[in-house]
C-alpha cells in the first residue's frame, strides 16, 4: 500500500489495526475509540459514520463487531481517498464502505431510514470560537465550518430507521446544546456518560446515545476515568485502547 511522504502509519488495538494519517492534518484521538466502545451494536447491524475522517471509527467497529456493515461518510476528497486506502490496507472492504458525501444533504447519501445505527465524532467548536488552524483538515475536524451540531443530528435522524440509535461524543461544556439539539431532531437521549481525564478532574467529554422517536427517560452511567495517574491509563481505558469487546456487560479482550 502506497504511503505519501506527508503521512505516518500508526497502529491501534495492540497493533491489529494500522492507519495512514496526515502528519500535519487531522489525526484521530482517544475520543474515536471511546465512542466505538460506547455505541450499542446489534448483530448484523447497518451503521453509518458521519464525518468518518481517516476511517478510524469504521475500522474499530469492524474489529469489535465482525458481523456488521459500516458506511463512512466524508466531505473532504483527500480524506475519502485516505480512508479507502486504510480500509483496503486492513483488508476490511467486505464490511466497510467509504462514500464522498455531505451531512448537510443527507438525502444524497442514502435513502431515509436505512441504517440501524449512526455514529458521529463531530467538530466540538463553533466556527467563531477559538483560533482556526492553518491546516484545512484540522479546521474542519475541530470547528463547525462544513456543518454544525444540528446538521449532523438531522442527517443521523434522516438516515436512521425508527428506533435506530445515534451515538455521539462531544465536548462536555456543550452538553446542554447536544441534548437539546437531539430532541429537536427527534432523537431522544437514552444513555449518557461523562469522560474525565482523572477521577477528580472536571468532565472533558460526554458520550450520549439517543433513539429515534424513543420515549423519554435517560440512563446516566458511571463516569469514565481515562487516567489512573499521569501517563497511566485506567484499567477500563486501557482495555478499550487494546481493542476489548463488551459482552454481557463485561469487557473481553480478544486473544
Amino acid at each position: 500500500m502506497i504511503r505519501s511522504d506527508d503521512e505516518s502509519c500508526d497502529a491501534f488495538f495492540d497493533g491489529r489495526v494500522t492507519i495512514y494519517q496526515s502528519r500535519a492534518g487531522h489525526r484521530f484521538s482517544l475520543d474515536a475509540l471511546l465512542l466505538a466502545h460506547f455505541v450499542t451494536v446489534k448483530t448484523g447491524a447497518r451503521i453509518v459514520d458521519l464525518g468518518t475522517g481517516n476511517g478510524v471509527i469504521p475500522l474499530a467497529l469492524a474489529i469489535l463487531h465482525p458481523s456488521i456493515e459500516v458506511t463512512g461518510i466524508e466531505l473532504q476528497a483527500s480524506m475519502v481517498e485516505r480512508a479507502r486506502r486504510n480500509i483496503a490496507h486492513n483488508k476490511l472492504q467486505s464490511c466497510i464502505k467509504i462514500a464522498h458525501g455531505d451531512v448537510r444533504s443527507p438525502n444524497q447519501i442514502a435513502g431515509g431510514g436505512v441504517f440501524d445505527a449512526a455514529i458521529c465524532n463531530p467538530p466540538y467548536r463553533k466556527s467563531t470560537s477559538g483560533r482556526l488552524s492553518a491546516n484545512r483538515e484540522r479546521q474542519m475536524a475541530r470547528h463547525e465550518i462544513a456543518g454544525g451540531l444540528s446538521e449532523f443530528l438531522e442527517a443521523g435522524s434522516f438516515l436512521l430507521r425508527t428506533n435506530g440509535r445515534m451515538a455521539m461524543v462531544y465536548g462536555a461544556v456543550r452538553s446542554v446544546d447536544l441534548l437539546t439539539a437531539m430532541r429537536h431532531a427527534a432523537l431522544e437521549p437514552k444513555r449518557l456518560r461523562y469522560v474525565h481525564s482523572f477521577a477528580r478532574a472536571k468532565a472533558s467529554l460526554v458520550l450520549v446515545e439517543a433513539i429515534k422517536a424513543g420515549r423519554s427517560g435517560i440512563e446516566v452511567l458511571p463516569p469514565l476515568i481515562v487516567y489512573q495517574r499521569a501517563k497511566t491509563y485506567s484499567a477500563e481505558a486501557a482495555s478499550m485502547i487494546a481493542g476489548a469487546r463488551r459482552l454481557s456487560g463485561a469487557l473481553e479482550v480478544d486473544p
